[in-house]
């Protein structure tokens, strides 16, 4: 499998099997805001690009543009700029969780207030569309979660993995970590996964059960001109 696709995994996933989420104009494509913030540019892209991207958000709308892409216009505004790693999967020891509940849309208004109670990073009202998220729950309350994002052609990104504050230190997000690689192993392809380069615990743990640093990277959100 090419590695040449993670430099830009929102562009190949929403050219890809991501397809379906798509909103598109010329160079420039996002996913839908109710299924996830992200957009991107084409690979080839040069700065006019950046003028697709304003006629597919709007204006004075913000656009959160994941992977290379030429610096925005003057004119535009950098909301935030978040320095991140990449992750790719080596050697985990993937495995189902006999515990792991699928969740679904009706999982949803629980799955968002875990998910502001631990911001793990962005996640929508229909984000759990994207792929399987599974969860552990004690006492029928959701405790923790974990699922996939991106799908670049040959890959699947592990996202929004998070626990109750009240419940972390005993295993949960690896185990959930775990069962959601395995389901993407079984479809023959690979996991990866984002995180801030400044959460160090998160990265030694993944390091720690078998995924490798890839590259840094940067999200960068954007505001198009008003």
């Amino acid at each position: 499998m090419s590695h040449d696709v993670l430099d830009i995994p929102a562009w190949a996933a929403l050219a890809g099997p991501h397809r379906r989420f798509a909103e598109v104009s010329g160079r420039a494509v996002r996913y839908h805001p109710d299924v996830a913030l992200f957009g991107a540019v084409a690979p080839d892209a040069g700065a006019d690009a950046w003028d697709d991207v304003a006629k597919l958000a709007g204006p004075g709308e913000v656009v959160t543009v994941v992977g290379a892409a030429p610096p925005p216009p003057a004119a535009w505004e950098v909301v935030l700029e978040i320095p991140g790693v990449q992750l790719v999967d080596v050697a985990l020891e993937a495995a189902p969780d006999p515990e792991a509940v699928r969740l679904t849309a009706a999982d949803v208004p629980e799955m968002l207030d875990l998910v502001e109670r631990t911001q793990p990073g962005p996640f929508r009202p229909r984000t759990v569309e994207l792929g399987t998220y599974l969860g552990l729950r004690d006492d029928g309350r959701l405790v923790a979660m974990a699922g996939e994002r991106m799908h670049p052609p040959g890959w699947t990104e592990i996202s929004a993995v998070c626990t109750d504050p009240g419940y972390r230190g005993r295993g949960l997000a690896t185990r959930l970590v775990k069962a959601v690689a395995a389901g993407i192993r079984e479809r023959r392809e690979q996991p990866f996964l984002h995180t801030s380069a400044s959460n160090t615990n998160a990265i030694q743990l993944y390091e720690a059960i078998g995924f490798r640093l890839r590259r840094h990277t940067t999200f960068r959100a954007v505001r198009t001109p008003g």
